[in-house]
């Protein structure tokens, strides 16, 4: 005789439909999570947290099929309580890879950033990053590199306008290429660029250390009734600091042309110095300088100082080889000297140097002392012959001898006055 098996004891019903409840539940939750705005504002959120910061945006898109993509419109970053915002951007754009998500950004890979009309506000970034517990400063790779249109940096005492980088790729300490196009402004001073600037490693900049800058490109000062667009090169090692740059020793190379409605002068120059960057002025001392151009331009050594702000400031003393050829000529027996002519420029003025500066020239036993006006002097040399024969200066030349119309003066002293 058999003995009947116990039958399975039946599950509560209940047990399944809570098994139900909690898939469709979480089912909810993921598709709840995944709607791109409501997954962005947690993603902002702990980005937020993280940073100490408040970041909002207006609109955000995600995509998370092949290369995960975000998506940020009307972006604002502030510190919790800070009156402005740090960073403000039309459009943000941001591609990550897979790995880089995987390790929680332990492998800091980005495919691609790219930045419509971003404005940073460099004191309150400064502000934020001196309250940042200290950590290990890390620059990201960027595989398919950056992109920025229409930026804006602003600093109290400068900015600058229509900013548009172009960086193919990233990698920390590998050379780095980079285009950058923007018009520095502080006070009247008004300076577009357009450069090529390469570096030889961009992290050696971030541990404080020296990395070799390049720089190639094209500049244009101007005022009113001129413009001088230049080609520049500027070489030599570069250091960073919280609100300003040191190159020591620079190279600094200027290929231009001055422009105005009397004639144009071309002109090179040549600058060897220690170069600071701080408080919205370019500062080289001392500096080396050699200039030569047209025939107006004399071919000229000198060292000193020169500064350039909201105010240019300008000390040098040297030789110039010889009275140049595109100069009125000098009367006897004055022209018959080889001596170089020893000299000193002082200027202390507005950016566009059209202020007051003061020269002395100095050959065998004759002196000039006198004051002029760079952009009267250039009309004055422009017209030549068909100008007047005295140049535009005011002050006091000494020689002991001058022919004039066949006259010989002893003991001269001539007093000049700008017309």
């Amino acid at each position: 005789m058999s003995a009947a098996l116990p039958a399975a004891p039946r599950r509560p019903r209940w047990r399944w439909w809570g098994v139900l409840l909690a898939l469709a539940l979480l089912f909810a939750l993921a598709a709840w999570l995944l709607q791109p705005p409501r997954a962005g504002r947690a993603l902002l959120a702990l980005a937020g947290d993280a940073l100490g910061l408040e970041l909002h945006a207006d609109a955000i898109d995600w995509r998370l099929r092949g290369t995960p993509q975000l998506e940020l419109r009307g972006l604002v970053a502030c510190e919790p309580g800070a009156p402005r915002a740090l960073l403000r951007a039309r459009r943000v754009f941001v591609a990550l890879p897979w790995r880089t998500l995987r390790t929680l950004g332990a492998d800091l890979t980005v495919q691609r950033i790219a930045l419509d009309a971003p404005v940073l506000d460099l004191p309150a970034l400064q502000h934020w990053l001196a309250g940042r517990p200290p950590s290990e400063t890390r620059l990201p790779t960027l595989v398919d590199g950056l992109r920025v249109r229409d930026g804006r940096i602003d600093n109290d005492d400068w900015r600058i306008e229509a900013l548009a980088i172009d960086l193919p790729a990233l990698h920390p300490r590998q050379p780095l290429r980079l285009d950058v196009r923007g018009r520095y402004v502080a006070g009247t001073l008004t300076l577009p660029a357009m450069l090529a600037l390469s570096l030889d490693t961009p992290q050696r900049l971030l541990d404080r250390q020296p990395a070799q800058l390049v720089a190639r490109g094209r500049l244009e000062f101007s005022g009113e009734g001129w413009r001088m667009p230049a080609q520049v090169f500027l070489a030599g090692p570069l250091r960073i600091g919280r609100d300003s740059a040191l190159m020591q020793p620079v190279r600094l190379g200027l290929d231009a042309r001055y422009q105005s409605a009397a004639g144009s002068t071309a002109f090179r120059l040549g600058l060897a110095a220690p170069m600071a960057f701080n408080d919205a002025s370019w500062r080289f001392v001392p500096a080396s300088v050699v200039l030569e151009g047209d025939p107006q331009v004399p071919r000229a050594r000198a060292r000193g100082s020169l500064s350039l702000g909201a105010r240019l400031r300008l000390q040098l003393a040297g030789e110039i080889a010889a009275w140049p050829a595109g100069w009125p000529p000098l009367p006897a027996p004055l022209h018959a000297s080889s001596t170089p002519l020893a000299f000193t420029l002082a200027y202390d003025g507005a950016p566009d140097a059209s202020g007051p500066a003061r020269i002395t020239l100095r050959r065998d036993a004759t002196a000039l002392e006198a004051g002029f006006r760079l952009p009267e002097l250039l009309a004055w040399l422009d017209a030549g012959a068909s100008g007047s024969p005295l140049p535009p200066l005011a002050g006091t030349l000494t020689t002991p001898r001058l022919v004039l119309d066949g006259v010989t003066l002893d003991g001269v002293q001539l007093q000049l006055d700008a017309p």
